[in-house]
């Protein structure tokens, strides 16, 4: 070989380790990835070390913000569970995919415990979502993944509307708004499913516990495959049982109540108050006892959330998998969600701006933040344009969110809007409008996101704005092909 031969080899080489080193991220994921969506009930939005808390303790949870991008401007579609958890399955707004409240029974806030026979035909048993809507599960395991749930379900609890029957293959967890964190029942009446039947195997056993082993389980079933698994624990919402002194509060494991010593001493204070609805005096925990369940509960999470990071890591595919972490809306009870006003159940930021983290590696640089205007209606489409699926025939509310969390584009997204009963908000730039029976508010979230400086009366011309694009949103969803169970057709 003479030296225009041996130069033009040596070309060659640098040519393709230059080519191989550039496409290397791309090869990684050309394959589809797995999917890992996370997703707390009731966290505050400061009850995070990586979102400010110096007391939470969230090391797993931290380690995965690390490790990807933290949302600083993620909100929820309604500030409670069951229509924010129905948009994020769907990627539509509640008020198009049918979900606009609660599917949830109230007479047990009044004392009463359903017999069977009652329980059989409540609201709470015989709603759910519209089987004419496309959830994530139905696209994801048409396109070959394997898809799981394990946690709280919240969407129907007849078979026909249970998880399996809408696309995954797998599920065990709890088909309603809460449970007890021990005995798994929703004011005594037995909760716990595994695929379409009811199961008291695990009764007793503290359900995190019980969650984290069931994911595991799947991880390590399907590790060598394409897999979408979903993760929606029931911490740290408060547990739903009869007896207002656990009903108060959530279920924190001994365990990791000691790592919050200065709380112990209230573990067993209670206050005693008149309960408006029970009407008379009942005990319930104490301010300090219900921030102790609240933060133990929250940690017992975030261990459970580092062991499936690690399982992620044990078979090599941490780098195959994007993983999502959301609250299903603003903290109540023991949370904190400073520097938010209000909480869970209302229109104020505290009840749906919520903390949010990324991380797909290779994809989105680590240790990011990012405060681009983002919200759980993005969830569904960056998964399927992740796994790449196309989907056809359905009105997404949302966008893939991934040219902004990875390539700093900004986000497509400009305004958002609710709408809880006679309470609606909307969010165009950085204005917040709100208006309630109580009155009408306008903030400029960009200096204000503790939302204390009312604008209404000073700038009526933006008051009027506001008005006009929240009622062509609603004359949009009034437009929207209808669906139940709450709509009239």
């Amino acid at each position: 070989m003479n030296a225009d031969e041996r130069g033009w080899c040596l070309g060659f080489v640098r040519f393709a380790c230059v080519l191989i080193a550039t496409l290397l991220p791309t090869l990684a994921h050309a394959r589809q990835p797995n999917v890992l969506l996370i997703v707390s009930d009731d966290q505050g939005y400061h009850d995070l070390g990586c979102y400010g808390s110096d007391e939470v303790k969230t090391p797993q949870l931290d380690r995965l913000a690390r490790g990807g991008v933290r949302l600083t401007n993620f909100y929820v579609t309604w500030p409670a569970c069951t229509p924010s958890r129905g948009s994020l399955l769907t990627g539509r707004y509640p008020q198009r995919n049918g979900i606009v409240d609660m599917i949830r029974n109230e007479a047990p806030d009044y004392g009463h415990l359903y017999t069977p026979a009652e329980y059989a035909v409540s609201f709470e048993r015989i709603g759910g979502m519209d089987l004419k809507e496309v959830l994530i599960s139905d696209v994801m395991s048409r396109a070959g993944y394997r898809c799981g749930i394990v946690g709280k379900w919240d969407l129907g609890s007849l078979q026909r509307f249970l998880p399996t029957s809408r696309g995954f293959n797998s599920f065990y967890g709890f088909v309603n708004t809460g449970i007890d964190y021990y005995t798994h029942e929703r004011y005594g009446v037995p909760s716990m499913y595994r695929d379409l039947k009811l199961t008291e195997e695990d009764k007793g056993t503290y359900c995190t516990d019980v969650f984290h082993r069931e994911a595991a389980n799947f991880i390590e079933a399907n590790h060598d495959r394409p897999f979408f698994l979903y993760v929606p624990y029931n911490a740290p919402h408060s547990a739903s049982n009869l007896d207002t002194r656990i009903r108060g509060a959530a279920q924190g494991p001994p365990e990791f109540k000691k790592l919050y010593p200065a709380l112990l001493p209230h573990d067993e204070e209670y206050d005693k108050r008149m309960n408006a609805k029970y009407g008379r005096e009942t005990e319930w925990p104490s301010k300090e006892n219900r921030r102790l369940e609240y933060v133990s509960a929250v940690s017992a999470m975030d261990a459970s959330i580092g062991k499936l990071l690690d399982l992620l890591d044990k078979h090599g595919i941490a780098d195959d998998t994007l993983v999502i972490f959301l609250s299903d809306n603003g903290g109540s009870g023991g949370s904190d969600n400073s520097p938010l006003r209000g909480h869970k159940g209302q229109m104020w930021e505290g009840g749906n701006r919520v903390p949010c983290i990324v991380r797909f590696p290779g994809r989105i640089k680590p240790g990011q933040t990012s405060d681009a205007l983002l919200t759980s209606l993005e969830v569904m489409p960056t998964i399927l344009k992740a796994a790449g699926v196309n989907l056809q025939g359905v009105k997404l509310d949302g966008h893939d969110m991934m040219p902004t969390l990875a390539e700093g584009k900004p986000s497509p997204r400009t305004d958002m809007y609710w709408q809880r009963r006679d309470e609606c908000a909307a969010r165009v730039g950085d204005f917040k409008w709100i208006k309630t029976s109580k009155g009408e508010w306008l903030f400029d979230l960009s200096s204000d996101i503790g939302e204390k400086n009312d604008l209404a009366a000073t700038q009526p011309q933006r008051l009027e704005m506001m008005r006009s694009k929240f009622a062509a949103w609603r004359a949009d969803m009034d437009a929207s092909p209808p669906r139940g169970p709450f709509r009239n057709y």
